[in-house]
């Protein structure tokens, strides 16, 4: 099976930058390395520079993630999370996107944000309003939560039911998509001064939505940005997520620990989506993986020692809690996945097994599972392993870096050279929308998608 080309060159991958407005994402207390400056993530200066190096590598996207909670199972508490900086403290992600879009011309702004975190309302005119700021050059991360203390944070007793989520998303994202694109036509803004019309009121339109979860009158309070609808980007892996990604999504996140097991989830949703009337090329998928990068193998794996030193287990484990829902310090590490039920992140532990079906997986296995999707090396043995990827099928890379912004200049300055040569990273960014950028089909969504077809919206 092969990736996406139909825009394309005929090996070209697609690059997102793994980011968080934290002190720790995912590669936990490597802030206290020396070569690290993460204490500056409180400063203009980190973000603003790491836009433009991000633009100088030929990154796509920034990926911003994003939680409203603490990791609060390990031990009973969130002592762990917090002395070791692991996602807490955690600023808004979205209020970096004006910050950086105004130092760039082409790199895209993919911010996360749950449908527990905001009314729909609220939100599709502030993702509108960040549309428009950045010239189109943005996308929504679509999350259900995982975390039981986010859901307490924002009003709910207890995390809601997994498949419930997903039902919820499901209004959510149709009343986010009314308000997008059927609230003001086409037209409906004139901006004509000498017979003071700003817009015409025949075409804004109420949409007047009642669902289960959500009741929305509108209109938009926002006019139509450059995208209309940002880039739809959605994680889960779980048999509900991949449906709604079949259905919603135009970039998936993978979190496979081999080609095979991407292999497997990128034929199941592309099958999925053929099934519900979409074309199987209308997403792209992207794998996670880390670079640490030397001008030699021997160079790459001398620097990643240096980090290795600096990793604290109990920050994984304190992380792993809270994607199985229960403290793993009480728990048997040797315990087989198989045997985990868990209310949270169902999908991720879903392709772990996915990913080495021949393998036991165990918690103890998973505490080192982050590391196995690491390629140390020098630029030309990490391209290889990338060609390996991209023959699975996968359409580009969700970076996570080790330390930031190091790990993004490594990139930029030591690998971006070499998968150029190769023809795995575009030698210049194509014009338009972010959404142009990654398919080439314009800057709104197709007719293909549900939202365009409005079929759950009653608009008067």
């Amino acid at each position: 099976m092969t990736g996406t080309t139909d825009t394309f060159g005929s090996n070209e991958l697609l690059f997102n930058a793994f980011e968080q407005n934290c002190i720790s994402l995912a590669y936990h207390s490597l802030w206290a390395h020396p070569e690290s400056n993460r204490f500056d993530y409180l400063k203009p200066k980190f973000w603003i520079d790491l836009a433009k190096t991000l633009e100088r590598g030929g990154f796509d996207t920034i990926f911003l993630a994003d939680v409203v909670g603490v990791h609060d199972l390990y031990k009973g508490g969130y002592e762990t999370a917090v002395e070791l900086g692991m996602q807490t403290p955690g600023g808004d992600p979205s209020v970096l996107i004006p910050l950086m879009s105004s130092v760039t011309q082409h790199l895209g702004f993919v911010f996360t944000q749950s449908i527990l975190q905001e009314p729909p309302f609220n939100f599709a005119r502030r993702i509108s309003t960040l549309d428009h700021i950045t010239e189109g050059r943005v996308g929504w991360n679509i999350v259900t939560s995982h975390l039981a203390s986010a859901a307490r944070n924002l009003g709910w007793d207890d995390l809601p039911e997994h498949d419930t989520r997903y039902a919820m998303a499901a209004e959510y994202l149709a009343i986010c998509g009314a308000l997008w694109e059927d609230s003001w036509l086409a037209g409906a803004v004139l901006r004509d001064k000498k017979n003071f019309r700003y817009a015409d009121p025949a075409k804004v339109r109420k949409i007047n939505y009642e669902g289960k979860y959500y009741k929305v009158p509108g209109p938009h309070l926002s006019e139509p940005s450059p995208q209309r609808t940002p880039l739809l980007f959605q994680a889960g892996s779980s048999e509900a997520g991949r449906q709604y990604a079949a259905t919603n999504a135009e970039g998936v996140f993978l979190d496979s620990s081999t080609p095979l097991g991407a292999c497997g989830i990128i034929a199941d949703v592309r099958q999925r989506a053929a099934s519900v009337g979409r074309n199987p090329s209308d997403i792209r998928f992207f794998q996670g993986l880390t670079f640490v990068v030397g001008g030699s193998d021997e160079e790459a794996q001398k620097k990643n020692d240096s980090y290795v030193e600096y990793l604290r287990p109990e920050a994984f484990a304190a992380q792993l809690s809270s994607a199985v829902g229960g403290d793993v310090s009480v728990i048997d590490l040797e315990t087989p996945l198989d045997q985990i039920k868990t209310n949270t992140m169902q999908g991720w532990l879903n392709s772990i097994r996915a990913s080495a079906p021949n393998q036991q997986w165990t918690l103890a296995k998973v505490l080192l599972w982050r590391r196995n999707r690491q390629i140390v090396g020098s630029p030309e043995r990490i391209a290889d392993v990338l060609q390996e990827w991209k023959d699975a099928g996968i359409d580009g890379v969700n970076v996570s870096y080790v330390i930031s912004p190091k790990s993004f200049e490594d990139f930029a300055d030591g690998l971006a050279p070499e998968l150029r040569k190769r023809g795995l990273l575009k030698e210049e960014y194509r014009p338009g929308t972010l959404r142009q950028k990654f398919f080439g089909q314009g800057d709104y969504l197709n007719d293909r998608h549900p939202l365009k077809q409005s079929a759950n919206v009653t608009t008067l």
